[in-house]
């Protein structure tokens, strides 16, 4: 009963944001500000964690492929695909729903216990409007776009180590990227990051604005709210990848 519950007021804080907003130039500034939070001040990890991922999925992909019979420009195939299906939207929504979901839902459960929220909503605001649609707008503009700069540096770093390491030649990694390129499955892949954005977006504005307690109950709603985020997002995988492949 517990889990309805939860599911049944996670549905009405969806439905309570989309009213009318009182002041758009407002709720504007909100959408930016979270943009940048969410967004910009993200992207170094991705960077990070996108280059070395496409690293050593060439190097483990050249390890494993020993049959003579195979050109070596197929390690580009494989590190392209498996880049752009699966680690690029799916690995680094992982890393985010940590990074982007804890500080979500620390920043709305401090403003609960605060009083903050209380007192914006004696002024008359809607708080799901103005605290939580900006976010998930945020999430979903920025996260997708996070996922094509790791598809782009998740291949460039593949190409870097198969080359730096004399796996394959250059032209020959080139080549395989080129080669059997289906154009749909960028689209699979941003169809599995704005789903991903949501999810972790949501949750974590689920688990912050409705906190209570003090401190000690910030953390363990940051805490629920990524493993939350996490188990969703692998269980959505699986199912855009049975439904759209």
């Amino acid at each position: 009963m517990n889990i309805f519950t939860e599911f049944g007021r996670y549905l009405l804080m969806l439905k309570d944001m989309f009213s009318k907003p009182e002041n758009m130039k407002m709720y504007w500034k909100e959408l930016m500000h979270q943009c940048v939070e969410i967004g910009i001040r993200s992207l170094g990890i991705v960077v990070i964690i996108s280059f070395f991922m496409g690293a050593v999925s060439a190097l483990q992909t050249a390890y494993q492929l020993v049959s003579p019979l195979l050109p070596r420009s197929t390690i580009a195939l494989i590190v392209r695909d498996t880049v752009i299906l699966e680690f690029a939207p799916t690995l680094v929504c992982i890393v985010l729903a940590g990074v982007v979901g804890s500080k979500i839902a620390g920043e709305l459960g401090n403003m609960r216990v605060s009083e903050q929220i209380d007192a914006l909503e004696i002024m008359g605001i809607n708080t799901r409007t103005y605290l939580v649609l900006p976010k998930i707008l945020a999430a979903m503009i920025t996260i997708p776009l996070l996922v094509v700069i790791s598809m782009v540096l998740g291949i460039w770093g593949g190409r870097l180590a198969s080359v730096a390491t004399g796996i394959v030649a250059a032209s020959q990694f080139d080549k395989g990227l080129l080669q059997n390129f289906l154009p749909y499955n960028v689209f699979f892949a941003l169809a599995k990051a704005y789903t991903f954005s949501f999810i972790i977006s949501s949750i974590s504005s689920f688990y912050g604005y409705y906190v209570k307690g003090g401190s000690l109950e910030i953390g363990r709603a940051s805490t629920q709210s990524v493993i939350v985020s996490c188990v969703l997002i692998l269980l959505a995988d699986y199912v855009l990848s049975a439904v759209l492949l």
